[in-house]
Formats: C-alpha cells, structure tokens, sequence
C-alpha cells in the first residue's frame, strides 16, 4: 500500500510535502501537523539564548509569559474598550520620566520600538524648529539633523523620509563616539536637532551627551541658536540609570528635550515594545498629536502604528513592579559582573585585544578584535564559533572613518550567566586553535552590516 494511504490513520502527511510557498494551499491540516512544520522548520534558526548579536532580550519569566499569552487578543490602541491598559501604559510613561529625571509633567507614548520612537522624535524636532523659525519670519527650507556615524540606521532613514539633510560625522580610527568638538562645525541655524548615542550597538560606549549639551547652551546663549538635544537610549537608557546613576545625560541636562529608548533590550522585555519620553508636554508638537472619535472615545494617539496588542506594555509594567528599581540595579550590575569576566578571559587566552576604552562606561558587552597577524580574520572565528558550538557571535567593520577596523561583540545579557561566559571564552579559544592549524575558512563579503540591533 502507497505511504500517502496512511494519511489519515497516523497524520503527519506534512512530512511527505514541501512546505506551502508560492501560494495558499488549497486545502489546510491538520493543527498538530500545522504546529510541527513551523517547529521544525524553525529548527533551522539559530538558538535565541546563543544570539550574541542581539540586544532584544530573548527570556522573561514564567508568569511574565502568562500575562503576555493571556493578553495578545488585546487591542494596545482601542482605549475606549480597554481602559485600564491605557492607564498602565501612562504608569510606564511616568515611571521612565522620573527615572530620565523629567523637571515635572511631561509626556510620552510606547511604540513598536525605538525605529519608530526616533522617528516620532525627530518629526517632533522638525516640526518644533519649523515653528521658531516661522515666529521668527525666516526660511523653512533645508533643515538638517546632526548625528555620528555610531547612530542605528533609523537616523538615516528618518532624513531619508523626511526631507531632512543628515550631516554625519564621521568617526576617527581611535575614537567610535563623539562629542561637542566633532558636532560644533555642522551645527547651524537650520539644524532641527542633535542626536546623541547612549550606548552605541558597536562598541556600547556613550557619546559625550553632557559636553554636547553644554555645547549647545553656549551657541544658544552666543548666537542665539536654540537647538535640541535628543538622547538615542535604545540601549543604554534602561542601563545607565543603574550602573551610572550620577551621570548626567538625562533630562538633567537643560537641551535634552527627548529620549527613546527600547524596552525590548535592557528594559528586559520581549519584542516589540519601545518609550519616546519628553522632557515637558510643550516639546511635543502638537501637530503630530490626533484627536479623533474611535469606538465612543474621544482619544489622542501621536504614534506612526496603529492596531497591536497590549500584551507588551503590560510586560513592561510586570517588570517594573516585579524588579523595582533595586532589581533592575542587581539585574544590571550581575550582567556586568559577567561582561568583565567574559572580557578578562578571552584577553587572557592572548588572541585577541578589547575595542574601546575598557575604563569608560558601557553597556554590558564586550567588543574585541583578534590580536597580531594571523591567516584568518574575525569573520573566520566567528564562522568556525558557529560551526563547531552554535554561538551567534557578529563579527563587523565600523563606520567611516573607522571601517579599517573588524571587530566581535557579544552581547552579556540574563542568558548569559557566568559559567556559560566561560565556555564562550574557552570555545573562542578553541576556535582560534583550529584555525591556526587549518587556515581561515573561506573568502565572504567583508562589506560593512549594522546586525542584531534590535530597533
């Protein structure tokens, strides 16, 4: 008898088909076989816990996954049939005010993450200078952002989108941020805003954000050019709180006038959630603000999606009241811990040399590069790192003016604990030793990748 006549006695007929591609089936399956295929054609990913390139966080609890299961169905922007999401979302807003130490009432929204929070953002900037210079009966034409080449791709896109010249500044061969000295020559009249990194995706360190805004006091109070600062903490923003609670680039400082930042990485939650905060509720334009009648409500949304479920936003506030601030500190200072052994380990098997400033602050990570000459490059290391264990590990050039430079990163998040730290270092290590002895692996395209960022 032909295998297919015991379709319907055993199931599992998926097995013997190519996966539907090109178009709908004509007829469904089974939902256990439905399940099966996606499983196993999943097993082809990589392993969540193993992606070191990513900052997205890729575990919760348990009974945080049950109130992200139980909520899915539930509707993020329909305030009018969900009101108390809406109240917890505004609980969130005012929790990341007060930790980015807004002067006092402010306002906010959560996004899909920080892509979206920047651009939200910087429409926000433009539209704030488009407003000055139109009080002061000047041109509208040609505005432009300032931003360094350690900023996420979203920054280029926004110009891109937006009618908005960007001006770049490159980075040096020994330095991956930047600070006022590098922003003060691109910044003029028409300058709609200055973007600061907290905590880049390269090398996790911070831009200068204190001596940029004293930058920009002094042009304000010189020249009488009022230019906003924006704080890009996608990463660092749920980060420096804790680990460098006494330095200033928050809303403590006079000219940052937003902040995004993205709970699905250090904020510890799934994808996707991200927060744009503002320093006062006159820094959002309020063009971008709609009121409209939506299910019997009158509402106000200023975001760029629209229908998503709530279950991320109400993620986020487990969080909040599950850790508290104390929780978040222990949660930030053990991945750092770990950083640091990680970091002291794979210097001490002498093949590789840290990227960056080891003293500076930083994000929990640790970015290296191979150390004296060999007959492979990180991309081989990184290359036999998966073949031979699984690890996602990136390797990548920098950004002009530093694309000479090929560096590794990897991410210290909770699902690398200290132990697995270790075994990284040591199968690094091996992977190294097996490349002495057999060369690098094969040739590839070396050109330039932002990867795993996770905006």
């Amino acid at each position: 008898m032909h295998v297919d006549a015991y379709d319907d006695r055993y199931g599992n007929a998926f097995l013997l088909r190519a996966a539907p591609d090109d178009r709908l089936p004509q007829v469904g399956m089974p939902a256990d076989d439905a399940m099966r295929l996606i499983g196993e054609e999943l097993v082809l990913d990589g392993i969540p816990m193993r992606n070191l390139a990513t900052f997205v966080t890729t575990w919760m609890e348990p009974q945080a996954q049950r109130v992200i299961a139980e909520n899915l169905h539930r509707n993020y922007i329909d305030h009018a049939e969900y009101p108390q999401t809406a109240v917890i979302e505004q609980r969130c807003i005012r929790m990341l005010a007060r930790l980015f130490h807004a002067p006092g009432e402010t306002t906010g929204t959560r996004t899909q993450g920080s892509s979206e929070a920047i651009m939200l953002g910087a429409l926000s900037l433009k539209w704030k200078w488009r407003q000055r210079r139109e009080a002061a009966g000047t041109s509208t034409e040609r505005p432009n952002l300032v931003f360094g080449g350690d900023v996420h791709v979203v920054w280029e896109k926004f110009c891109r989108y937006f009618d908005v010249e960007p001006r770049i500044i490159p980075l040096r061969p020994d330095r991956y941020t930047i600070g006022p000295e590098d922003v003060e020559p691109h910044v003029d009249e028409n300058t709609i805003g200055v973007a600061a990194v907290l905590g880049t995706t390269f090398t996790g360190h911070a831009d200068d954000v204190s001596g940029i805004n004293d930058l920009l006091v002094r042009l304000r109070e010189e020249r009488g050019i009022d230019v906003p600062l924006h704080v890009d903490g996608a990463s660092g923003g749920f980060v420096w709180p804790f680990l460098y609670p006494h330095t200033e680039w928050d809303f403590r400082l006079e000219q940052v006038r937003s902040i995004n930042v993205s709970g699905h990485k250090y904020g510890l939650v799934y994808p996707g959630i991200g927060w744009l905060i503002f320093r006062t509720r006159d820094d959002l334009a309020e063009e971008l603000v709609f009121y409209e009648n939506y299910l019997g409500k009158r509402d106000a949304t200023f975001t760029l999606n629209f229908s998503t479920n709530a279950s991320m936003v109400l993620a986020q506030y487990y969080n909040f009241v599950r850790y508290g601030f104390d929780g978040y500190r222990f949660i930030m200072q053990t991945m750092q811990a770990n950083a640091r052994a990680l970091a002291e380990r794979v210097m001490a098997a002498g093949d590789f040399e840290l990227v960056g400033d080891k003293d500076a602050e930083q994000l929990p990570l640790v970015a290296f590069r191979l150390a004296g000459d060999h007959d492979y490059d990180e991309f081989d290391v990184a290359g036999q790192l998966a073949a031979e264990r699984g690890w996602m590990l990136p390797a990548y050039t920098l950004p002009p003016n530093a694309e000479h430079l090929t560096i590794m990163r990897a991410l210290v998040k909770q699902t690398l604990g200290r132990s697995l730290a270790e075994t990284l270092a040591d199968d690094l290590a091996e992977a190294c030793a097996t490349l002495d002895a057999k060369g690098g692996l094969h040739e590839r395209d070396r050109s330039r990748v932002k990867t795993g960022t996770g905006y």
